[in-house]
């Protein structure tokens, strides 16, 4: 399906060239905050402000449960890390900025089948524009406890939720163009898809096609309600594993 399109509804200048809808009530929102994201199976943990001891933790649960053959750090601009100090280090250095603004994703209650209060990923904020009410989610790595799970899900789903309830206007994917598992899970959580940025950056030495894609203000209230349902407990059995698929309406 098409992007949903807003040509101004006919609006036009004192020219007579078309122009968009005005905005008379919006106003800017405020950059968000390092506060913690709280859910049914996660929280997630700003790392801004983290002590070097809440930092120790977390690489070291990162670090135990990352993916052994590196395949996850595939279309990142770092990793993988051969070593726990490697990756601490890093940590440290890149993940305690306003913009990006990280968070460590932690499992509440029995969530990934792993003990409440394990940090199972990491999920950040970037170029984050307040006056323009654009707003970018990435850096995306999970563990693979978390991939494809009802908790991996939430964390983007308040992610979204914070963004616009503070009132952002756009809430930005963005993915190497070759990174299909990551293009599929925009697609699933009810992001548009806006065309392919072509030789858009060079990292690893490599040339990147990028894709991109939004959720809109006026989209959002669809992709929550169908979020909400898709989260409810009563759509997983014991095993944790859904009675129906998550499907998003999108505006045509």
């Amino acid at each position: 399906m098409q992007p949903s399109r807003d040509p101004g509804d006919g609006r036009t200048n004192e020219l007579g060239l078309p122009i968009g809808r005005p905005l008379p009530d919006w106003t800017p929102p405020a950059a968000p905050a390092p506060v913690e994201l709280l859910g049914e199976t996660c929280r997630l943990v700003p790392l801004l402000e983290a002590t070097g001891a809440e930092l120790d933790r977390h690489a070291i649960a990162l670090f135990d449960g990352r993916d052994r053959t590196g395949a996850s750090w595939t279309y990142l601009p770092y990793g993988p890390f051969d070593t726990l100090a490697e990756y601490r280090t890093w940590l440290g250095g890149t993940c305690r900025e306003r913009d990006p603004l990280f968070f460590a994703i932690v499992a509440e209650g029995a969530a990934c089948g792993v003990p409440s209060g394990t940090t199972l990923g990491l999920a950040a904020f970037l170029r984050i524009v307040p006056a323009i009410g654009s707003i970018e989610v990435g850096h995306l790595h999970y563990t693979p406890a978390l991939q494809r799970t009802r908790t991996a899900t939430e964390a983007m789903h308040l992610m979204m939720a914070a963004a616009f309830e503070l009132g952002y206007r756009r809430y930005e994917w963005k993915c190497d163009a070759l990174n299909a598992a990551s293009c599929r899970a925009a697609l699933r959580l009810g992001f548009v898809p806006e065309g392919l940025f072509r030789n858009h950056t060079v990292y690893k030495g490599r040339s990147r096609d990028t894709r991109w894609f939004s959720i809109t203000a006026e989209e959002w209230p669809a992709v929550r309600a169908a979020h909400r349902a898709w989260l409810a407990a009563d759509n997983f059995d014991d095993e944790g594993r859904q009675h129906a698929a998550l499907e998003v309406p999108r505006r045509g």
